[in-house]
């Protein structure tokens, strides 16, 4: 590169950063390999470091559903009749005695059982015990593998959801969409290889962490994109007043050929990153709209996913637009869903936040199927932990469940893993696993193979150290694979 271009680049950095492509834009992560003006191409190649699957997929996307705060399993999909019977009983403490407590409760004198907030019923061909808190997975539990012992070391939020999504308790490691994007690439040159949608119940549960979907020691483009409610699904995609898209082209042009020269003179990888980001900017002004625009959808597809889906920013919108993702071939959609933290008044909480996400998540499962794309798409659907069998407190109006890591469930559905089935099985107080327990390693381990990855093999060299998703851990669970 010229020194003009060196002098120029200053003036084309402020130039750059007053058109809206600057900050927000570095998160919109893709590869370019055209433009919509006949301008000078940037080709970047868009698969992944895998050239060829380790070994052949089940699926070749993901829909992750996180319900941030810890559902409590003992009220949805966990049955013991025993907590029944035993109702304000003391949970015996040689029960108690093998899990975690955290330290709202550690201090506790009695710990008495609280019951399940509704009756379980049996559904389905499989027979799945479901709570009457949610009757519309009940009707889908066909399609669905459960896994009752899930578990982990973590007992407060924050470093059981990081653990959950990177692999590690602390922030700075990647997330596990932007491990499969690293690895696998995008099917669709025009939208993000990773979206991510957060939706809010209570509005006193846990709030929304991007570590969580960043991509920590990994080059910026394979974080998540969040898509947001509103006009503007994804911030600074669109062109600010008095600035046209011959402009804006002609403007990232100049940026591609800075950017050649720094590279060239630094090589820093986070160059070409960037410049693919700014590239998919671009691009995602018509891509990103279509996408979001849900007037094309039957309302007998919407009546599926339950009145909130016509309100942007609610779960349900959310769970109809992963599907939307999902048919353009998105690689990884991640859906946060806040708000189920009862520490006190479950009684209450709980139901509200089961009606927000029974109907879009069973809708969801159901729409892929009758699309075709079940069979190819990995649902996993759980939390960062569960929550105890006996009550934070005592059992009054306002009792409550605390966290609980020794066991919770979990359901996955398509992706090739066995519908209709239970893997796992805990005590007569869903306290403790009788079965081997599901570590988060061995979940993560297990949706890289469905997806033809061996976990093992998927590493990136950073600061002297190869590191991997499941760390220097991890089985593939194969009973739950078809």
């Amino acid at each position: 590169m010229t020194q003009d271009v060196f002098k120029n680049a200053t003036l084309a950095r402020r130039s750059f950063l007053k058109t809206g492509l600057g900050l927000g834009s570095l998160a919109l992560a893709q590869l370019r390999q055209g433009n919509l003006y006949g301008a000078e191409a940037v080709t970047i190649k868009s698969h992944g470091v895998i050239t060829a699957p380790h070994f052949p997929p089940t699926a070749k996307r993901m829909i992750s559903i996180h319900m941030l705060g810890a559902v409590s399993q003992v009220d949805t999909f966990d049955y013991k009749p025993m907590l029944e019977k035993m109702q304000g009983q003391e949970i015996p403490p040689s029960i108690r005695a093998k899990g975690r407590l955290s330290t709202m409760s550690a201090a506790q004198s009695s710990f008495p059982i609280l019951k399940p907030l509704r009756p379980f019923e049996q559904h389905g061909e499989c027979g799945a015990w479901v709570s009457g808190l949610f009757p519309y997975t009940a009707k889908v539990v066909d399609d669905l593998c459960f896994i009752k012992t899930m578990r982990t070391d973590h007992v407060n939020h924050d470093p059981a959801a990081k653990f959950l999504h990177t692999g590690f308790q602390l922030a700075g490691r990647p997330s596990d969409g932007a491990w499969v994007n690293y690895a696998l690439g995008s099917e669709n040159e025009n939208l993000p290889a990773f979206v991510v949608f957060t939706s809010q119940g209570n509005p006193q549960g846990q709030s929304h962490d991007s570590s969580n979907w960043g991509s920590g020691f990994l080059p910026s483009q394979y974080q998540g994109v969040p898509f947001r409610a509103g006009k503007d699904p994804v911030l600074y995609v669109s062109d600010p007043p008095g600035v046209e898209a011959k402009d804006r082209r002609a403007l990232l042009n100049v940026m591609e050929r800075l950017a050649n020269w720094q590279e060239h003179t630094s090589n820093d990888p986070e160059i070409p990153s960037k410049i693919s980001q700014y590239e998919m900017a671009y691009r995602m002004q018509k891509s990103v709209p279509e996408v979001a625009d849900i007037s094309d959808e039957p309302d007998h597809v919407l009546d599926m996913y339950g009145p909130d889906v016509r309100r942007p920013g609610t779960f349900a919108r959310n769970c109809l637009l992963a599907r939307r993702l999902a048919e353009r071939d998105v690689r990884f959609i991640s859906l946060f869903h806040a708000g189920w933290d009862h520490h006190t008044n479950i009684v209450f909480g709980h139901p509200i936040d089961c009606k927000l996400v029974d109907q879009p998540s069973a809708a969801l499962v159901a729409d892929l199927k009758q699309r075709g794309l079940l069979k190819d798409t990995l649902v996993v659907w759980g939390s960062e932990f569960g929550r105890t069998s006996f009550a934070q407190g005592v059992i009054d109006a306002n009792v409550g469940r605390d966290h609980h890591g020794n066991n919770f469930t979990y359901w996955l559905a398509g992706g090739g893993v066995k519908a209709g089935h239970t893997y796992g099985e805990t005590d007569d107080f869903s306290y403790n696993p009788i079965t081997p327990s599901v570590e988060i390693h061995d979940l993560h381990a297990t949706m890289l193979h469905i997806l033809g990855i061996d976990h093992e093999r998927l590493t990136y060299r950073s600061q002297g150290r190869d590191f991997r998703l499941t760390d220097v851990s991890g089985r593939v669970v194969k009973d739950v694979l078809a």
